[in-house]
């Protein structure tokens, strides 16, 4: 009872603080709904301070968010938790600018400002914005930071189908991709050792790789020889901790395995040869940004809107995964070491068609931030 009391002080002090800086000095606000979302914003708040000099306003829903410890130069940060101060942070919200995550919008708790409050969504994934989300996801923000084509056509054709008013789309790009791409070696990986690493990166939910397959998923990877990495989706984590810890205590002492569980996981990202995932958005960071093929378990299609198919577009998740690596039925799981073999073996033709693809579905490749900055300081203009 007491630490969370504390802890509501805490985040109604950040509420108080954010409201006690004058408004003529609250243009541009960061809104992050947690720890490993500071690696999409990063570009962009570079960006405003390198061309710009313009400050942001930093606030966070982590309580443990690095930005609150040592926040860079033109940054104020602000802790406002995820409860009714956030709440209240959203319904009293008195800014020019809104950058944030966060989808659904106006659906649920989260409501617009009544204030005049410019909101911008920012994509934390390249995936479509009609399957996995829910259908009105996307309907109450002013502008949206599309990563690719398929955003625009996608949400121009939403706007068709239900007389939604047009949003300003901009062609923005993908700052976790840029990051990746500037962090990491493209194609193949050198190794001393001769062991291949994989990334096991799936989504979450009760059809995702792990909550359906478990130990299935990871045992023929180590049989194989292989070193492993488990990053489990943080969902994961809080839905279903016991199918975790049940990996975890049989390859404790296995010292080919282990699990990821940072916010952002880009260190087992960049290390990995070869990703095994589902529908998690992750697999097209992982090709696109290392141009390394997927390994796709063939789960059920994680859908969040039954009605996706109405628009008569297919996702682009849907679309890429014969394009950026192999499909494999969850019947064939026990093969995944040959498969695993084979796809690395292959690294320099995949690496060529994952270059072309790229090519087709990103806006401004490591130029986001610097186009993501200069709309959002025309806005304050």
């Amino acid at each position: 009872m007491l630490t969370a009391l504390r802890k509501m002080l805490r985040e109604w002090k950040g509420l108080q603080s954010f409201k006690r800086i004058p408004r003529n000095e609250r243009k541009i606000v960061f809104y992050s709904e947690g720890r490993g979302y500071w690696s999409y914003f990063e570009p962009i708040f570079n960006a405003l301070q390198a061309d710009h000099s313009v400050p942001v306003l930093y606030v966070t829903s982590a309580e443990n968010d690095p930005m609150l410890a040592s926040p860079p130069a033109g940054m104020r940060p602000f802790y406002i938790g995820e409860g009714s101060v956030r709440t209240l942070f959203f319904a009293t919200l008195d800014v020019d600018v809104l950058l944030m995550t966060m989808p659904d919008l106006q659906s649920f708790h989260i409501k617009r400002s009544p204030l005049s409050v410019r909101y911008v969504y920012l994509h934390h994934s390249i995936v479509s914005t009609h399957m996995v989300y829910r259908a009105a996801a996307f309907d109450h923000f002013d502008s949206i930071l599309c990563v690719g084509p398929h955003h625009v056509a996608e949400i121009r054709a939403r706007e068709t189908a239900q007389g939604i008013p047009a949003k300003t789309l901009v062609e923005h790009g993908y700052g976790r991709l840029d990051t990746i791409m500037k962090r990491g070696q493209q194609g193949p990986l050198p190794s001393s050792d001769g062991a291949i690493q994989v990334l096991v990166a799936p989504t979450w939910g009760e059809n995702a790789l792990i909550e359906r397959h478990g130990l299935a998923a990871i045992r023929p990877l180590i049989d194989a020889g292989f070193r492993v990495v488990l990053r489990p989706h943080p969902r994961t984590r809080k839905l279903a901790p016991q199918i975790l810890d049940e990996i975890a205590s049989y390859y404790r002492e296995e010292p080919r395995f282990r699990m990821d569980e940072d916010g952002d996981g880009t260190n087992s990202l960049l290390g990995s040869d070869i990703m095994l995932s589902d529908w998690s958005g992750a697999a097209l960071e992982f090709a696109l940004g290392l141009e390394r093929p997927v390994i796709f378990a063939d789960v059920p299609r994680k859908a969040l809107n039954p009605a996706y198919s109405e628009i008569g577009l297919d996702a682009i998740e849907v679309q890429a995964r014969e394009q950026v690596g192999v499909v494999v039925p969850t019947e064939r799981l026990g093969e995944l070491g040959s498969i695993v073999k084979a796809a690395v073996a292959d690294s320099q033709r995949w690496q060529e068609t994952i270059i072309e693809a790229r090519k087709r579905w990103i806006y401004n490749l490591g130029k986001s931030g610097e186009t993501a900055a200069a709309y959002l300081v025309n806005l304050i203009k």
